[in-house]
């Protein structure tokens, strides 16, 4: 059963199961079952028992939901279907917990298996990220800077800055994935006051959770908070590359291009339109994600021991956040690997403004070698480029019909001012810090 929030348009199969009701169940039950355990092994529950409960425990998802509809409690309707299926021996099931205990300890599994796909996702796609800036490592490009050319840079630097960055996410995913694999079984107001803190640290021990070191009635939402935050800073990341894309694809720019399918289609109205959809898609997901990171910040504070306000809207964001992060991740790994990059335009966009990204290195050379003051430097060399700028000027061939400069520099030195090299020099080291860290 697929969750009914996240629409299946992004839903993909492997992280819907973890999020469907059955397994939601699968893991209350897995849950009760190895406290059950525990308990036989004190003499608690007896071994006939035990092995009655092991053997015959199961559910029916629709039973369930009827007998919700009865009693207004999921855990006690799913605490009674199972019973249903068991007989007498089911009096020992869900002995000494709380319902929280079990939706808490499930919620903790169920995020951290979540978390495991999305750490996968997240490898998949910076290996297809730095794959792509290893090819383009000296793909030379213009640098923008508030969406006007700023210095030459290349295309295989942006993307290392973008491993980087990704690189940094896959630490905190690790990190909230760390955070949220606890578990609790302490019971009501978490005083232990019906099962002992080694019956916890054995169920917990036995489901692959570390126990809360303290706990009121729920785990506190921080953990689940930082996790959610984490998704959202993920998103975010997802965001601004998407963005990036989007920009270059501009018909003014047409540096890079997404992936368009041989018969796809971009307008219904306009046969020539080839839109970024896929980044698009990315952004928008961005914002669900966002939103409900906030929505886990809310949920933090709750009355006394506990209260239900956060579990309605745990319902809803963290399947939903999961689900969209995990398609987000997948979309944007194909868009990588098959974005179509133009280095001849490029480098053509780079080349119009005849020489006007190399302003910032005539200013240092006047100054440095030419002895002038750094103000009358910049007076000189900015009136040569809002003239060349305004006029759709030559940049380059007026600061050599400046006879000032060129005397001031000499025509040799003045060559080396507009060499492209001296601004790839460093490549080989930030790829080096990048990718051999």
């Amino acid at each position: 059963m697929l969750p009914a929030l996240m629409i299946p348009r992004y839903a993909r199969p492997e992280m819907s199961k973890i999020w469907s009701d059955e397994n939601r169940f699968q893991t209350w039950l897995k849950i009760e079952l190895a406290a059950t355990d525990a308990l036989c092994r004190r003499g608690v529950v007896p071994k006939e028992a035990r092995d009655v409960l092991f053997t015959k425990s199961r559910f029916d998802v629709a039973r369930i939901d009827a007998i919700e509809k009865e009693v207004g409690h999921d855990v006690i309707a799913f605490v009674s279907a199972v019973a249903e299926n068991v007989g007498p021996e089911g009096r020992f099931l869900h002995y000494g917990l709380t319902s929280s205990d079990v939706v808490d300890t499930a919620l903790s599994m169920m995020t951290r298996d979540a978390l495991d796909l999305l750490l996968s996702d997240l490898d998949a796609l910076r290996e297809a990220v730095k794959a792509r800036a290893i090819e383009h490592k000296h793909t030379v490009m213009i640098g923008r800077t508030h969406g006007v050319h700023a210095e030459p840079m290349t295309f295989g630097l942006k993307l290392a800055l973008w491993h980087d960055q990704l690189s940094r996410d896959r630490r905190r995913l690790a990190t909230a994935r760390a955070e949220i694999a606890t578990g609790k079984l302490s019971g009501a107001v978490g005083t232990f006051s019906h099962l002992g803190p080694d019956v916890e640290a054995e169920v917990c021990r036995d489901l692959g959770l570390v126990p809360a070191p303290i706990a009121s009635q729920v785990i506190p939402r921080d953990r689940h908070a930082q996790v959610m935050t984490t998704l959202g800073i993920l998103a975010g990341s997802l965001e601004t590359f998407a963005t990036e894309i989007r920009a270059l694809q501009k018909t003014e720019f047409r540096e890079v291009e997404e992936p368009f399918g041989a018969t796809q289609k971009g307008s219904s109205a306009m046969p020539h339109k080839r839109n970024p959809i896929g980044c698009e898609q990315v952004v928008g997901l961005a914002r669900i994600v966002r939103a409900n990171s906030m929505v886990s910040l809310e949920n933090m504070a709750l009355w006394h021991e506990r209260d239900i306000s956060h579990s309605s809207a745990e319902r809803v964001t963290i399947p939903d956040s999961f689900l969209a992060l995990d398609h987000m991740l997948r979309r944007f790994t194909g868009i990588v690997k098959g974005l179509r990059v133009d280095a001849a335009r490029m480098k053509r966009n780079l080349d119009a403004g005849k020489g006007l990204v190399f302003s910032g290195q005539l200013l240092l050379e006047l100054t440095e070698k030419g002895g002038l003051r750094r103000e009358d430097a910049y007076r000189i060399v900015q009136s040569h480029a809002m003239n060349a700028f305004l006029n759709e000027g030559d940049f380059k061939a007026a600061v050599f019909a400046d006879d000032e400069i060129v005397k001031t520099l000499g025509r040799d030195a003045l060559e080396h001012v507009f060499e492209l090299n001296r601004y790839l020099q460093h490549t080989d080291t930030l790829f080096a810090r990048v990718f051999e860290a």
